[in-house]
């Protein structure tokens, strides 16, 4: 069916003659096939969101509709894929048209030629419904695909082989229920705006280890859970992502670069590739997908990427895995909706950003969790949401900041004034939170013990106090403190020096795991427990503050992983041999 093109207005296309078509349809417009879908209907007329350039289109070009929704490609060959806002495969476009995208250029998403190894772990005879595995494909060294029935497709298997087959072969013959016979390949496709399905979504229980001390220790986020990374530019917004997407101890990472510059997305097409995975061995690149959407490209296709990571991640969901996705930023995602919606001539909300903004985050946050995976098996799977948020001035006031901190349940607030100081990941420990810390208490009591989140909210008091005394030294001098004050400003200062600030760029300090943290932090803590206990007996502050082992301390991050378990032990004994004789000498005196 087509239509004709009456009105072009930048991205958005008005055209009549579509009345059997449907909203959300994909269509192709003009004479270069561009890319397009349908964003509402009146009567025949329909608007068009084109994921292209439009330049150069005008009335009377023909408008034609494929019948089916925006959808994405999910099979064997999606791993290490670079794909481009709409699941186009950009390494692909490169060999057939060169470096710039040519406007309607038509490449399948994934490999329909290539050939991949399929194992058959079903059999004839087996009854199997939607989810339920048939088989797998190493598609890396690292990812084994589990090709599973697609939703709503259920029957008997009369026919299932092992062998080298494309994605579009049909690997299994299904009778179903009213007695037909289907054929089904290695590939799905699956509509990016609906979510996929699942049995059952589970509370977060477990904490998603990211290796970053100011993260896993003070504002802990869960496997299956959300979180925002709010902050202005040049506060570190991106470097904190990229340490979630190389550490975090999940099996698949989906990276979206969302309207970003086109210089941070070459960083991370030329670092990932490069990148040694710590759980693996193998290249970083082995288990992660790349949606690079930069800010030169059309703004269209900006608010169709978000859907098409977090869909192709909740397709790795499903095999049982834990996925990571990671948008940055929701800010330049916002404002492609904001302009689209202005473009339909939309009753503008506040700042200009269209009424449903928040409905519309939420539909993208909430298709996170810790789910029970459709199949028989019991699987199951967990999807965490990251976004980045980059409102204009650093002001957090402003609608997407408000919206996100609605929805999401961990903030790290990313602050100027700390990255000017180099204070880095410059996440500020103030007006940061997590809402996790009493669903993931029972694994942090487990596994580390309950003095750990004691030990935590013990150093976030610490750091409060230091807040609270620091407008009482601007007013009188820290001199004017008493002992036991003077020991929580410096204690403070270790703990954000010492602990809080992690090197992204020293391979040492770049990952800490959840043991060293919690040592890093108790040689800390017993510094303050020794020190008050001395101050209390007659030493002077400034003798605890000249101790010898607080110079170890502060060069702890350095220690190589492998010696940590015994050096750290070892500081603690020297500083308590070292503070007792500071108690034997001053003590006697007083």
């Amino acid at each position: 069916m087509s239509g004709t093109v009456v009105k072009v207005s930048g991205p958005l296309v008005v055209a009549t003659g579509l009345a059997d078509a449907n909203m959300s349809d994909v269509v192709r417009v003009g004479p270069q096939r561009l890319i397009g879908e349908i964003l509402n209907m009146k009567g025949d007329s329909a608007s068009i969101q084109v994921y292209e350039e439009t330049s150069g289109l005008g009335p009377g070009a023909v408008v034609e509709t494929t019948g089916a929704p925006m959808s994405v490609e999910l099979g064997p060959g999606i791993i290490s894929g670079i794909y481009d806002g709409i699941q186009r495969p950009l390494q692909k476009i490169v060999e057939k048209v060169g470096n710039n995208i040519s406007r309607g250029v038509e490449v399948a998403a994934i490999d329909h030629d290539k050939k991949w190894d399929f194992t058959a772990t079903a059999k004839v005879g087996d009854v199997v419904s939607a989810g339920d595995i048939l088989g797998t494909v190493p598609e890396t060294e690292v990812v084994t695909h589990k090709v599973m029935v697609p939703p709503k497709v259920s029957g008997t298997i009369t026919k299932i082989e092992s062998g080298s087959f494309t994605v579009e072969e049909p690997i299994v013959t299904l009778k179903t229920a009213d007695g037909k016979e289907i054929t089904l390949p290695m590939m799905q496709k699956w509509p990016v705006r609906v979510g996929r399905p699942y049995q059952h979504k589970y509370p977060p229980t477990k904490p998603l280890s990211s290796g970053q001390r100011i993260i896993d220790t003070m504002f802990p986020i869960a496997k299956g859970g959300t979180a925002a990374v709010p902050g202005p530019f040049g506060s570190g917004k991106t470097v904190v992502q990229h340490q979630l997407a190389k550490w975090s101890d999940v099996d698949i990472v989906v990276y979206i670069g969302c309207g970003e510059r086109g210089n941070e997305m070459t960083d991370v097409l030329r670092e990932f590739p490069e990148l040694q995975d710590p759980r693996t061995g193998e290249s970083l690149m082995k288990r992660t997908v790349l949606i690079a959407n930069t800010s030169d490209m059309p703004v269209a296709a900006r608010e169709a990427s978000v859907y098409t990571g977090i869909t192709i991640a909740e397709y790795f969901r499903d095999m049982g895995y834990d996925v990571a996705v990671i948008a940055d930023s929701t800010s330049r995602w916002a404002e492609a909706l904001r302009e689209m919606s202005g473009r339909l001539e939309e009753m503008p909300g506040e700042e200009g950003y269209p009424a449903y903004l928040a409905s519309r985050l939420a539909q993208f946050y909430e298709r996170a969790g810790s789910v029970a995976c459709l199949g028989a098996e019991g699987r199951r799977g967990s999807l965490t949401a990251v976004g980045a948020v980059s409102p204009p001035g650093g002001d957090l006031s402003e609608p997407v900041s408000q919206a996100t901190m609605r929805i999401v349940k961990v903030f790290w607030a990313l602050d100027a004034s700390l990255a000017y100081k180099r204070h880095f990941p410059a996440i500020n420990w103030l007006s940061s939170y997590s809402l996790y810390l009493e669903s993931l208490k029972p694994w942090f009591d487990e596994n580390l013990g309950e003095e750990f989140l004691k030990e935590r909210t013990r150093a976030m008091g610490i750091l409060q106090n230091e807040s609270s005394l620091n407008e009482i030294v601007q007013l009188v001098g820290k001199d004017a403190l008493s002992p036991n004050d003077q020991l929580t400003l410096e204690v403070a200062r270790m703990i954000r020096e010492d602990f809080l600030q992690q090197n992204a760029f020293v391979d040492v300090d770049s990952y800490s795991d959840y043991k060293r943290q919690q040592l890093m932090l108790g040689m800390i803590l017993r510094y303050d427990d020794l020190s008050r206990d001395a101050i209390s007996k007659g030493a002077s502050a400034q003798s605890l503050f000249a101790v010898e082992a607080r110079e170890k301390i502060g060069r702890a991050k350095g220690v190589e992983q492998e010696d940590y378990p015994t050096e750290y032990p070892a500081i603690v004994a020297e500083m308590e041999a070292q503070i007792a004789a500071i108690i034997e000498k001053e003590g006697e005196q007083a």
